[in-house]
This record gives structure tokens, sequence and C-alpha cells, in this order.
């Protein structure tokens, strides 16, 4: 399989709660729509969208063309994937899965581990570091 170089277009949806506000609304298939109209995307990049920064937790939207393999990503933080559209698969040294549309995929090693795809697409990936989580007593 051809490795793809990438250029990663990543940008923050812009933030309009107020500090008061827990409810986070985001209508995926329009940031999606714009993540495929974008110059970057039509000039191959891969785009990736954050939708929550927070110290504990960052929720990212991702887009992949087909053809696409992402090397050497190695985790701390316990991950998750949704795949929205098209099929990913996730590779580690014990194996590799296969996620298709409306599946979720959750990895809590400390690990190195690779994406590939043969077709387009979009998922949301969440890296939550339970380090920085703190509870109130």
């Amino acid at each position: 399989m051809e490795t793809a170089t990438l250029k990663s277009n990543l940008y923050q949806v812009n933030d309009y709660r107020s500090p008061d506000c827990t409810l986070s609304p985001f209508n995926l298939p329009s940031l999606i729509a714009t993540m495929k109209q974008s110059y970057s995307w039509a000039n191959g990049e891969l785009n990736a969208m954050i939708l929550l920064k927070r110290p504990d937790k960052k929720i990212i939207l991702t887009a992949m063309h087909e053809e696409t393999e992402i090397e050497s990503f190695q985790s701390n933080d316990s991950i998750t994937f949704q795949i929205i559209e098209g099929k990913l698969k996730f590779h580690t040294r014990k194996g590799t899965v296969t996620l298709n549309e409306g599946q979720l995929l959750t990895f809590d090693e400390n690990a190195k581990y690779r994406l590939t795809t043969q077709e387009v697409t979009v998922f949301l990936l969440t890296l939550s570091n339970s380090i920085n989580i703190s509870t109130n007593n």
C-alpha cells in the first residue's frame, strides 16, 4: 500500500458558549461538508477540526482521503474512534481492527498505532487524559 504524504489542516471551531454553559451541540453533517469543500481537502490534505479542547479531553473531527496512512502515533491517553462515514483500520503490534461506519473503538494502552483507510473516512477522535482528571469531594 502506498503511504500518502499528509499535510494536516487543523482548526478549531469557534466557541461561542458562555463559561456557564455545559452543552456543546455540533452539526456534524454540516461540519463535514465544510471540511470537504475546503481548499486544503481539494489539495489532498488531511482535515481535522477540534470540537472540544480541555486539559483532560480533546474531541477532534477528522476526514481522511482514500488510500491514506498515518503512522507512528503513540498515545499516553485513552483514545476513542467513532466512525461517522467510511472504514478505518487501526493497527497495533497486537493486531488490526477494522472499524466500519457507526462503530466505536476504545483503546487505553500506551502503545504505538497507525491508521489506514482505503476510502474517504470521517471519524471522531476523543483523547482523554486521566492524569488531569480531578474529582471534587
